[in-house]
């Protein structure tokens, strides 16, 4: 039997159980196998994590591991760049789109009402999921780890919260994405960018006391759905600015 040792540093401690946490843990094998799949037998999936090092040397996941490596695995840097060094994966998409699934509803409204371009299809398997999140290079956000082990996710996220305004947050503060937050741009319902409307556009779409109240809308091209500055908006403000103090 050959050995070989692990450490799983920071945040990806979260997919262990709290005995092996922090700690170097044993590696037993017969035949050499790939980083990735000793990386996901701990239940850590791939998409979590940016740097491997075997024996301080920077490897991606095809990376056989033998008699004695000492392997390091640490999750995303968000103060040190890391550039120079080999990643495992790859570069982070320039604009962030994402695809959650079924159990993630009122975060992708969150999603969409900050401006960010979120779908969830309806009662899609896993392996739908997998295959948005690669064809259209979409983040994949799940609470389901074993989704994210699939090969074909390259992009992808565990989330951690199970409250959908703490999962915002943590989706934001985790992707930097405080800066590019465009808010009320974006059909809560149906994803797609809102276009300005008056009045006479908005017709009977709106109650008549609110179309002579407020003078500025905006409306869904795709499903008809009126946005205005009511009593919501300021509830959706202080949420946002909820979010962007934590981040």
């Amino acid at each position: 039997m050959k050995r070989a040792t692990i450490r799983f540093y920071a945040e990806l401690n979260d997919f262990l159980p709290e005995s092996e946490r922090a700690r170097t843990q044993v590696v037993p094998f017969h035949v050499e196998p790939s980083v990735k799949d000793v990386i996901e037998s701990f239940g850590v999936p791939h998409t979590e994590v940016d740097l491997v090092l075997i024996n301080g040397r920077s490897v991606d996941f095809s990376e056989r591991v033998r008699e004695g490596d000492r392997i390091a695995v640490y999750p995303m840097f968000e103060s040190i760049d890391i550039r120079p060094v080999l990643k495992v994966r790859p570069e982070p998409l320039r604009e962030p789109r994402f695809v959650l699934d079924v159990h993630l509803g009122r975060l992708t409204a969150y999603l969409r009402m900050l401006g960010f371009d979120a779908v969830r299809p309806p009662e899609a398997r896993d392996e739908e999921l997998a295959r948005i999140s690669s064809r259209e290079r979409r983040i994949l956000l799940t609470r389901d780890r074993g989704l994210l082990k699939r090969n074909e996710v390259t992009h992808g996220y565990w989330v951690r919260e199970t409250a959908p305004r703490r999962q915002l947050a943590e989706v934001v503060r985790r992707f930097d994405l405080a800066g590019l937050i465009r808010p009320f741009t974006r059909c809560l319902r149906c994803n797609v960018e809102l276009e300005p409307a008056d009045r006479e556009a908005v017709g009977r779409r709106v109650p008549e006391g609110v179309r002579e109240r407020h003078g500025e809308f905006r409306m869904c091209p795709a499903c008809g759905s009126v946005y205005w500055k009511g009593s919501h908006y300021e509830r959706m403000r202080r949420l946002i600015a909820e979010v962007c103090e934590g981040s």
